[in-house]
């Protein structure tokens, strides 16, 4: 499947941070992909893994980051909700309706 574009530019700090470091970038990006190849996941899964993986950490920027991924490997925002109410049993409600508001600011502006 072909990528989508992305619906938002990436954040000015990452680009920065590609512009200033390019060998780190580039062998975080080689790591990034061996990764994603070392196992039978298909690229919506695995997005939507890292995703439940961002929303466990609570880390906003990581969640607004994998959802647009996940966006770009095929995922629906209805699939992309559900991984965010997934969340529930395992970071408790506050936490998870903090996640779903961060899903939700990238689905809503798409």
């Amino acid at each position: 499947m072909a990528k989508k574009s992305s619906p938002k530019k990436l954040p000015s700090h990452f680009t920065k941070f590609v512009k200033n470091y390019p060998e780190v970038a580039q062998a975080y990006d080689l790591l990034s992909t061996a990764s994603k190849s070392a196992g039978p996941l298909n690229s919506k899964t695995a997005a939507l893994v890292k995703l439940g993986i961002a929303i466990g950490l609570k880390h906003e920027g990581a969640v607004h980051s994998h959802v647009r991924k996940s966006l770009e490997a095929g995922a629906k925002p209805d699939e992309i909700r559900h991984a965010a109410i997934l969340a529930l049993t395992t970071i408790g409600f506050p936490s998870m309706m903090a996640a779903l508001s961060w899903v939700n600011d990238v689905l809503e502006n798409t």
